[in-house]
C-alpha cells in the first residue's frame, strides 16, 4: 500500500478522521477548450475526506467509515459522471466532483446529533494533478 499524505487543513476539533477509497469512472468536459478531455475518457480517483468533530457517537466514531465508503464509492464506481443529475448543470471537473463529494458528505453529516464536519475533500485525478476542496466557515454552520 502506498501512504499517500495529503495537505493539512488547520482546525480547533478534539477528532479528525481521514477516509482514502478510489473509484473508476469516466467523464468528458464538453467544451471546446478542453482538449482531450472533451472526449469521453476515464480515471481512477483517488479520493481523501477528512472530517472532524468535537463529539463522538453512541459507538465512538465521529462518523463510520463504511458510512462514507457508501455515499460516494457505491454511487460513483465504474459509472459514467456525466449522467449524474449533480452533473448535469456543472461539467464533472477534478473541482466539482470534490465539491459535489463534499456536499453529499456534509448533508449526510448535518443528520447527526454529534454534528461532525468534513473539513477537507482532496481528489487526485492522475499521478500528478490533484484538487483541494475546503467549505468556508460558513458553509459549515
Amino acid at each position: 500500500m502506498i501512504q499517500q499524505f495529503y495537505p493539512q487543513t488547520p482546525h480547533t476539533y478534539r477528532f479528525e478522521l481521514n477516509k482514502d477509497m478510489h473509484l473508476s469512472a469516466a467523464h468528458f468536459i464538453p467544451h471546446a477548450d478542453a482538449g482531450n478531455c472533451q472526449y469521453m475518457h476515464g480515471h481512477t480517483y483517488f479520493i481523501n475526506i477528512t472530517i472532524a468533530g468535537d463529539e463522538l457517537d453512541e459507538m465512538g466514531f465521529l462518523i463510520d467509515f463504511k458510512v462514507i465508503k457508501h455515499l460516494i464509492h457505491k454511487k460513483y464506481d465504474h459509472t459514467v459522471l456525466n449522467d449524474h443529475p449533480e452533473f448535469k448543470q456543472n461539467n464533472p471537473t477534478t473541482e466539482q466532483v470534490a465539491q459535489v463529494i463534499w456536499t453529499t458528505i456534509q448533508q449526510k453529516l448535518m443528520t447527526l446529533s454529534n454534528q461532525p464536519k468534513c473539513i477537507q475533500v482532496v481528489v487526485r485525478e492522475t499521478p500528478t494533478s490533484y484538487v483541494v476542496y475546503r467549505p468556508k466557515a460558513e458553509d459549515l454552520l
